[in-house]
């Protein structure tokens, strides 16, 4: 949600930051309805102001007079009701004006409509060089006999799959280590939030209104999150917390929910882009201050696995074009991928500042003063993303996969995942 006072004092400083998400002007739309919602309710505050010296007077009259009076106090009446349904009105125009629009970008992100226009920040890690033609994930798995998409499909449909014994395993692995590293390391703290959240939960992060349609949704009227970002976040849907409780950093390992509305024919073999997936997600919650600085923190978190794990990636700073609709500023990781001879997407860090804060009314206390948090997002990893990239970089030439050496420790004796 944008801040209405920021719009009133910089309305063409707003229309550039929408032109940067390709968008049309709209300050003029939002202050027009803004002046006639502060008109219509000057008129009313006047008008209750007129009745309430006109009830004053009422003892002071005769029968005669009061009746005149009461007539004409009915006649206010009326018109402060008319003037609040136009107020309502109006604030609901500008309510669903002002969360259909993304957040404006930082000054650092780039100009572009698509992927395009993303800059490379960072390259770290040796790519992989094989004797052999290295194989996708979807071929290893099925050959070792613990990836079934056939019948995932036949039980749920496309975009399915069961992950079956040793593979099984090693994504819990994957899992633990991620929970281990962030909470015993990095300090954040571990939530088991619910999985189904309620219409102002997705509101409040930005799934709502804009993007139902990548949701999953119950005949509860609940919705399935598409990640734990919804219900950590809402952990301070309509609190005002200490400032020194700030920053709050919490992470959550739970399964992800999405449509896929709008991927048919993308990724369509292998786990790439599934239904359901799971995901060791990050979160911050910090003071305005904090939160550029946090973003930094919380992408090198993030990176942090990768290096364990001693495999390629880079990292991407999203262009304007290509954010997701509540941050202001995205980072990408991108693992390297030897199957697909490519870089893919592994983990996504945003710094939403104000602006999902504003609409879940998430303030901190400083200075006497309520001030709304900046909350900040991402992947620490994507928990299935990350077997793939082991599957692929840790493969042999028999069709085994070496298991990786911080993942030992999760894994019993296995060193070596070979088909039963």
């Amino acid at each position: 949600m944008h801040d209405i006072n920021f719009i009133r004092e910089n309305p063409t400083l707003f229309d550039e930051g929408l032109k940067k998400r390709f968008l049309e002007p709209q300050s003029q739309l939002i202050l027009d309805l803004d002046t006639k919602k502060r008109e219509l309710l000057t008129k009313s505050q006047d008008l209750r102001s007129e009745r309430k010296n006109l009830s004053s007077e009422f003892s002071k009259l005769n029968n005669e007079e009061k009746e005149s009076l009461q007539k004409k106090v009915q006649i206010i009446k009326n018109e402060i009701e008319q003037y609040e349904k136009e107020i309502s009105e109006i604030d609901s125009k500008l309510k669903s004006l002002l969360s259909s629009l993304p957040n404006v970008p930082h000054p650092d992100v780039p100009v572009g409509e698509d992927e395009q226009s993303n800059k490379i920040i960072k390259k770290a890690g040796d790519i992989p060089n094989y004797n052999f033609k290295p194989k996708p994930h979807f071929e290893l798995g099925e050959e070792l006999g613990m990836l079934d998409f056939d019948q995932a499909g036949k039980v749920s449909g496309t975009r399915f799959v069961y992950v079956k014994n040793h593979l099984a395993r090693l994504e819990r692995a994957i899992g633990n280590f991620m929970l281990d590293k962030h909470t015993g390391e990095f300090g954040y703290t571990e939530i088991i939030p619910p999985n189904l959240v309620r219409d102002a939960a997705a509101y409040g992060t930005g799934q709502l209104p804009k993007f139902s349609e990548d949701l999953f949704k119950t005949n509860t009227d609940h919705w399935l999150i598409p990640t734990a970002e919804v219900p950590l976040t809402n952990l301070v849907l309509d609190t005002i917390v200490s400032e020194k409780t700030l920053p709050q950093r919490l992470t959550a390992w739970t399964p992800c929910y999405r449509s896929e509305a709008g991927a048919a024919g993308r990724d369509t073999r292998g786990m790439i882009r599934q239904h359901q997936f799971s995901k060791v997600e990050l979160v911050s919650i910090t003071s305005e201050e904090n939160s550029e600085e946090e973003l930094e923190r919380m992408l090198n978190c993030a990176t942090s696995i990768l290096d364990d794990l001693k495999i390629s990636y880079q990292v991407m700073l999203l262009s304007s074009g290509d954010m997701g609709f509540s941050a202001e500023k995205t980072f990408d990781i991108e693992v390297w991928l030897p199957g697909e001879g490519k870089y893919r997407e592994i983990s996504s860090c945003s710094n939403c500042r104000s602006f999902q804060a504003r609409r879940m009314n998430a303030r901190y206390k400083s200075d006497g003063q309520n001030k709304f948090v900046h909350t900040l997002n991402g992947s620490g990893l994507a928990v299935g993303r990350t077997l793939i990239a082991i599957l692929e970089n840790y493969q042999n030439e028999d069709g085994s996969i070496t298991v990786p050496e911080v993942l030992l420790p999760y894994m019993g004796n296995i060193k070596v995942i070979k088909k039963s």
